[in-house]
């Protein structure tokens, strides 16, 4: 398979993407990154240098991946998308003589975004946070935290609110105990879970 780059896309040196990958319009993708295979990358994307996407990764349009984000393979990143890694970011040194370097340095924090995941349309994701395996981050969200395998959370800031089956249905909204346990099957696909205080096993996986 083939990686289908659009002519007006932007591929910086020592970019490597994975066959079958398509790269669509007026993308631009820094040095360094690592894009593995069967992706799409949305038109007008923006993924930063040194950035690590898995295989089966869905991008949609107007997605900003700063440096030091990770993506795992089969995560879906929704239009809109902001990512940050800087919590406290400045354009110029104190005295607003000089620019400062884009450079990664010691304010540059880390995003793992786990396998199987979706970040939903126009969310904005914080830094030095994890976001769990088929975990769901709801449209329009601010995650500061990190998020839970399978946990759908909503909001600003981003608070699970309940916990979502691998493909995607809603298996249960949580009580608002902060204790309790409950056996679920997916009415979509049959998946069977165990949901103990907001953990959440799989009893068949796939």
């Amino acid at each position: 398979m083939t990686v289908r780059v659009h002519p007006t896309a932007l591929i910086e040196s020592d970019v490597t993407i994975g066959p079958g990958t398509s790269v669509w319009d007026n993308v631009h993708i820094r040095h360094s990154t690592q894009i593995g295979a069967d992706c799409i990358i949305g038109e007008k994307t923006y993924i930063a240098y040194s950035v690590k996407i898995g295989d089966r990764c869905k991008i949609n349009a107007f997605v900003y991946i700063c440096n030091a984000v990770t993506l795992e393979d089969g995560v879906m990143i929704s239009a809109g998308t902001i990512f940050t890694n800087d919590r406290f970011p400045r354009a110029t040194t104190s005295d607003l003589k000089q620019l400062r370097p884009s450079d990664p340095d010691e304010q540059t924090l880390p995003t793992l975004i786990r396998a199987g995941a979706t970040i939903g349309a126009g969310c904005t994701i914080g830094n030095d946070l994890e976001i769990g395996r088929f975990a769901m981050v709801g449209m329009g969200s601010l995650a500061t935290k990190s998020i839970p395998d399978f946990h759908l959370a909503i909001g600003h800031p981003a608070r699970s609110v309940g916990c979502v089956c691998r493909c995607g249905q809603l298996l249960m909204r949580f009580p608002e105990t902060p204790t309790f346990e409950s056996e679920l099957t997916c009415s979509a696909c049959g998946l069977e879970y165990r949901i103990k205080d907001r953990v959440v096993t799989e009893l068949t996986p796939p």
